[in-house]
């Protein structure tokens, strides 16, 4: 017996030395892209191309960015135009999505539960398929390579935002809401007053959500503008590694510049992030 106890911490060490490797392994294949990416931004042309990839900068410049933003090449106006696009579906998305998903939880009408599957089922329809039929619909329209191309398919919220909702709002307890009703709340108040405050964390998890999307969203775009007036942030970086295919340090800086808002939105709301994973009971 005490011959067990002694061997037990010992594979108990050995098995978290285990786990700590596999996890620094795997945080090094998920961070090691971004960091050659950021490497690689600040080398000059002359360094990236006769040192080894994986060799720190020496010394450190900013003549990349300089060159994306004050050069040659206009990336000022892709970051612009995709912040207005990713700003003005990030507010519809919220909006509609939390309407719709207090719908199909809190209320009661005819039709409810078969309405709501019968469009959850559209998120086994691939994006691709539904790119043609778009397109032939704001062409007809004539608001081809406009911004209202760019953000009207995907304002009025998802069938993804309003799930992940419903079910977060059908957890909340029903004496929240009755005990508001019982002050005098109307279903407008109730939603605003109660369901909303109390919802911040999935909220959150879904703005992050849909920014991250949003601001990577690259098929779309593609497909309905042109010329460089509305082109986002994604196709600028596309045109430029096709244009300037030898220049990889100034791709590199691109792609950064895309990389770092992302990830300054997470650290910034990880908390929020880590609370909506786990639904749990309200006091």
């Amino acid at each position: 017996m005490s011959g067990l106890s002694r061997r037990t911490p010992h594979r108990s060490r050995l098995g978290d030395v285990g786990a700590y490797v596999v996890l620094l392994a795997a945080a090094a294949l998920t961070l090691g892209p971004f960091l050659l990416s950021l490497m690689t931004a600040v080398k000059t042309p002359l360094q990236f191309a006769s040192e080894p990839a994986l060799s720190l900068p020496s010394p450190v410049t900013g003549e990349n960015f300089s060159e994306l933003f004050g050069g040659r090449y206009d990336f000022l106006s892709p970051v612009v135009v995709t912040a207005q696009v990713v700003v003005v579906i990030l507010v519809g998305q919220l909006l509609f999505s939390v309407l719709a998903a207090f719908a199909f939880a809190r209320l009661s009408f005819p039709g409810r539960d078969a309405l709501f599957w019968v469009y959850l089922a559209t998120l086994m329809v691939p994006q691709i398929v539904t790119i043609i039929p778009l397109y032939a619909m704001f062409a007809q329209m004539g608001l081809r390579n406009t911004f209202w191309a760019l953000v009207l398919p995907q304002v009025f919220g998802s069938p993804y935002a309003i799930f992940l909702l419903r079910e977060y709002f059908r957890a909340i307890p029903e004496d929240l809401v009755s005990a508001a009703r019982l002050d005098g709340c109307n279903t407008l108040q109730v939603l605003r007053h109660v369901i909303v405050p109390v919802s911040r964390p999935i909220l959150a998890t879904l703005a992050i959500i849909t920014i991250v999307s949003h601001w990577n969203n690259f098929l779309w775009p593609l497909v309905i503008t042109s010329g460089p007036k509305w082109r986002t942030l994604t196709l600028a970086t596309a045109n430029l590694q096709s244009q300037y295919n030898g220049h990889w340090t100034l791709v590199m800086a691109a792609t950064t510049v895309a990389i770092v808002p992302l990830l300054v939105l997470f650290l910034a709301f990880q908390r929020h992030v880590v609370r909506s994973i786990t639904i749990t009971g309200f006091k």
